[in-house]
């Protein structure tokens, strides 16, 4: 079975993105076999349509509700025949597989498209493409278009596999707003070397980017009536914080784990900007608080820092809600912190309470009540014996996100990369206005926090036919009160997109939808029951109106033989 064509076609505008990859088998043998497509993408993005035409019939899928499709498959298909088609298969990726037996001779094509929108980490957007066609491929190409009516500020590709020879097969094409790509190595160039019929490619293909920022107040850009707000201020100066690292040294932690959190733990203390004050709490079934209060990160306090975590060692069982009260007592009692100053608890856990308060439903509600929205919550999982789905709740009940570190050989980077991506808040208490009577359908636009080198994004519907769209936002920065203002005239914003001949239409419509659903299940998690129930209705209702499949809907693909498979959208929560 030969794969003899493989494209992967990205179209990015404006960070929202659009693949398709298609792949062209052929049956060389003279009886049936098993043709399979694999393909993995980011978990961040949504498939939005799959295909595969045998001998010219075609076989699409349909995205329907989950429950009634599990039901329909169930009906079809006799219990326990198939596992789904998508599962998680890293800490970036999800794997989409499908096999169809073809015919002696036949030849198979399978098209699979997906949308994300590209989200903004210390000052780039990333652009994550996995190769691994496991074969030769005759004809073999990616294409990534580029266009971001800000300005690229700058562009690099960047590839696990790459060799001298495969150098040669990337161009690279660009201008102030446009960018192409294009990677199509031949047969001779994919090989490992010139005796075996062994693939090079297997691995990462990466592109990075920024765009140029002029406007203060950010850029909003609009196509059919929809716009998208994009803020990402810059050179404002570093808010201090107070952090306290909650850190598990149960049983669990033994070997690996608490070698890399002290690995992690030691560059982390570097990074403290010196106006910061931070405090350590370990714990295992005893809370041991390392100070009784915050201290400032001068030097002499990090290095004594340091040495405490040399010794960390790890026994015991694991008493998370004891901790977490303690750390919020500390920062309830604390004094002489700066005046404007961002306080947040950083969790680091690999397992389930087992000493102390067990229930996590109770654990929830008292962490909750005791923060009550004073401090943001951080909740960092290591590796899957970990209850996600309650460091998600817990975190996003508390203005902070949860991340799962998957054990490998780079924990310890994922631990500081996450630090890195919380260090440096420039922004707090930002409130971006739009006017109320002509906006429907706001996607979420009062932030906590703004880190530097993300970006606050909002989309929404103009409902009237307004001439002029006025922005405006107030945020705290470390020194004062912010107000920006900006208006952006409708016509002239509209008239960027048309004439761009690689923009796939309504894409600032699909960026909305995308986005709602994003923010809606987000929601979902920390809601209360009856809450949760309308947030996922009004997300469903968007998944099938767009044609996502997301965590409440399922693609049905469709095969010869009147057979069905389900693709399910896995979550990091299971």
């Amino acid at each position: 079975v030969e794969i003899y064509s493989l494209h992967v076609d990205c179209k990015v505008t404006s960070r929202f993105v659009h693949t398709v990859i298609t792949s062209r088998i052929v049956n060389r043998a003279n009886e049936s076999r098993e043709a399979t497509f694999e393909v993995e993408l980011p978990k961040t993005a949504f498939i939005t349509n799959f295909s595969m035409s045998i001998d010219g019939e075609v076989y699409p899928g349909i995205i329907k509700e989950k429950a009634a499709a599990q039901n329909e498959y169930d009906t079809a298909v006799s219990q326990g025949q198939s596992a789904g088609l998508v599962k998680i298969t890293d800490r970036k990726l999800e794997q989409f597989h499908v096999s169809v037996s073809i015919a002696a001779a036949s030849k198979v094509t399978f098209e699979l498209t997906y949308e994300e929108l590209l989200k903004r980490q210390l000052g780039k957007y990333e652009l994550l493409i996995k190769v691994r066609p496991k074969q030769l491929v005759k004809h073999f190409q990616i294409d990534v278009h580029i266009f971001e009516p800000q300005g690229i500020h700058f562009l690099e590709t960047d590839s696990t596999f790459m060799t001298n020879e495969l150098t040669e097969a990337l161009t690279k094409v660009q201008n102030e707003t446009k960018a192409h790509i294009l990677f199509k190595p031949t047969l001779e160039q994919q090989k490992k070397n010139s005796e075996l019929d062994e693939t090079l490619l297997n691995g990462d293909f990466v592109v990075r980017y920024d765009v140029k920022r002029e406007a203060a107040a950010g850029d909003i850009q609009i196509v059919n009536g929809y716009f998208v707000h994009y803020f990402a201020p810059q050179e404002m100066p570093v808010i201090p914080k107070n952090v306290i690292f909650v850190i598990d040294r149960s049983g669990s932690m033994t070997g690996r784990k608490i070698e890399q959190t002290r690995d992690a733990l030691l560059k982390i203390l570097q990074d403290l900007h010196q106006e910061d004050h931070f405090n350590f709490i370990t714990f295992n079934n005893k809370v041991v608080e390392w100070k009784s209060s915050l201290l400032p990160a001068t030097e002499e306090n990090v290095a004594s820092a340091a040495a405490l975590v040399q010794t960390l060692t790890a026994r015991g069982g694991t008493h998370i809600s004891g901790a977490l009260l303690t750390a919020v007592g500390v920062l309830e009692k604390a004094e002489g912190l700066p005046e404007r100053s961002v306080s947040m608890i950083v969790l680091l856990t690999d397992g389930q309470p087992t000493s102390g308060e067990r229930n996590v439903e109770v654990i929830q509600e008292n962490v909750q009540k005791a923060i009550n929205g004073k401090y943001a919550l951080f909740c960092l999982g290591f590796g899957f014996d970990v209850s996600y789905k309650f460091l998600e709740k817990m975190a996003l009940s508390n203005g902070g996100i949860a991340r799962r570190i998957y054990e490998n050989a780079d924990a310890a980077l994922q631990l500081q990369g996450f630090y890195q991506e919380v260090a440096t808040p420039i922004l707090m208490q930002i409130e971006m206005q739009y006017p109320e009577n002509s906006i429907e359908g706001l996607t979420k636009n009062n932030f906590k926090l703004f880190f530097e080198g993300s970006e606050i994004i909002v989309s929404g519907k103009i409902s009237n036919e307004l001439d002029l769209l006025p922005v405006e936002i107030k945020a705290q920065s470390h020194t004062s009160n912010l107000t920006l203002k900006e208006e952006a005239n409708v016509k002239e914003k509209e008239h960027v997109f048309q004439n761009q001949r690689y923009i796939f239409g309504n894409f600032i419509e699909r960026l909305w939808a995308y986005l709602n659903i994003q923010q809606l299940l987000e929601k979902a998690i920390s809601a209360q029951e009856e809450d949760q129930k309308a947030l996922e209705a009004k997300a469903l209702d968007l998944s099938l109106r767009y044609s996502f499949v997301t965590p409440l809907t399922s693609m049905v693909v469709t095969k010869p033989q009147q057979q069905e498979e389900l693709a399910n959208k896995p979550t990091e929560a299971g």
